[in-house]
C-alpha cells in the first residue's frame, strides 16, 4: 500500500505516468471526475482500438507496458490482429505487452444458448456486447505475427465455488506476456 500511494497516488518524483482508453466515453468521464485523477501523473481517453488507424495521444515507441484485460475478446474476430499490431507499435523496444481473457471453454462459453452464436467461439450476450474465447495457439499467432515475443502464454484453470449457491464454476482465462524485441 504503501509503494502505491508513495509511486502512483502522490509522489512528485515518481517517474510514472499512466494512459488509459476506454470505447465508452461515459467510462472515461468517470474515471477523470475521480478524486485521486490527476493529469500531471494519467490521462484518460476515449478510443476506439478496432479502429486501423489509431488516432491517440501517446507517441510511437513510448511505452513501457500495454495491458489488455478481458478487452481483446470484445472485438470482431476479425479486427484482432490489426489491434494488437497497432497496440505494438507504441510499445519500447524490451516493452511488455501484459493480457488476460477468455479461454476456450470457459464457463460463460458453455452457458451460451442455441442462436447466440455469431461465428466459431465468438458469441452475442444478451445486453447486446460480444465476446471472443481464445486458445494459446491463437494468442501466439496474434503477439507474434505482430512482431513480439512470448515470454508466457499459460491457461488458468480454476474451480470457483459459491458455496451460499452450491454453485461449482470451471473457469478458463488466458494468460500472457510477450515483449516488443531490441533492435539488432
Amino acid at each position: 500500500k504503501q509503494w502505491y500511494q508513495r509511486r502512483v497516488r502522490g509522489d512528485e518524483d515518481a517517474k510514472i505516468f499512466l494512459y488509459g482508453c476506454d470505447f465508452s466515453e461515459t467510462a472515461v468521464d468517470i474515471v477523470k471526475s475521480h478524486k485521486l485523477y490527476n493529469k500531471n501523473k494519467c490521462l484518460a481517453f476515449v478510443c476506439d482500438i478496432s479502429e486501423k488507424i489509431l488516432q491517440i495521444p501517446i507517441s510511437e515507441g513510448s511505452l513501457d507496458i500495454i495491458t489488455m484485460i478481458f478487452v481483446l475478446s470484445a472485438l470482431n474476430p476479425e479486427n484482432m490482429g490489426h489491434c494488437i499490431k497497432n497496440l505494438a507499435k507504441y510499445l519500447k523496444p524490451g516493452g511488455y505487452f501484459l493480457f488476460r481473457d477468455y479461454g476456450r471453454y470457459d464457463l460463460a462459453q458453455l452457458r451460451f444458448k442455441n442462436g447466440r452464436c455469431l461465428a466459431d467461439n465468438f458469441y452475442a450476450r444478451g445486453d447486446g456486447t460480444k465476446v471472443y474465447f481464445f486458445t494459446q495457439e491463437e494468442m501466439d499467432k496474434l503477439f507474434t505475427e505482430a512482431g513480439l515475443v512470448k515470454v508466457q502464454n499459460t491457461v488458468d484453470k480454476r474451480l470457483q465455488v459459491n458455496r451460499a449457491r452450491q454453485l461449482k464454476m470451471y473457469r478458463v482465462w488466458i494468460q500472457c506476456k510477450y515483449m516488443k524485441p531490441h533492435s539488432s
